[in-house]
C-alpha cells in the first residue's frame, strides 16, 4: 500500500484538493511506521508544493 499510495500522489500532484483526499486515504490503510516513512516521503518530494497540507494532515493522523 505504502508505493501505491506514492504513484497515485505523484498522479494527483497537479490539484491540491485531489492530493489532499488521497493523502488522507492513503494513510488510513498504511501502518505507523509506513506512515512516518510516507511524511518523509511527501515532505521531501511535495514539500514546496503542500507542505501546509501535509503537515495538517498527519498532524491530525500520526
Amino acid at each position: 500500500m505504502f508505493e501505491l499510495t506514492k504513484l497515485t500522489l505523484e498522479k494527483v500532484s497537479f490539484d491540491r484538493k485531489l492530493f489532499k483526499k488521497e493523502l488522507l486515504k492513503g494513510i488510513k490503510w498504511l501502518k505507523k511506521d509506513e506512515a512516518l516513512m510516507l511524511k518523509v516521503w511527501c515532505l521531501a518530494t511535495f514539500g514546496n508544493q503542500y507542505g501546509p497540507i501535509i503537515k495538517e494532515v498527519f498532524r491530525r493522523f500520526v
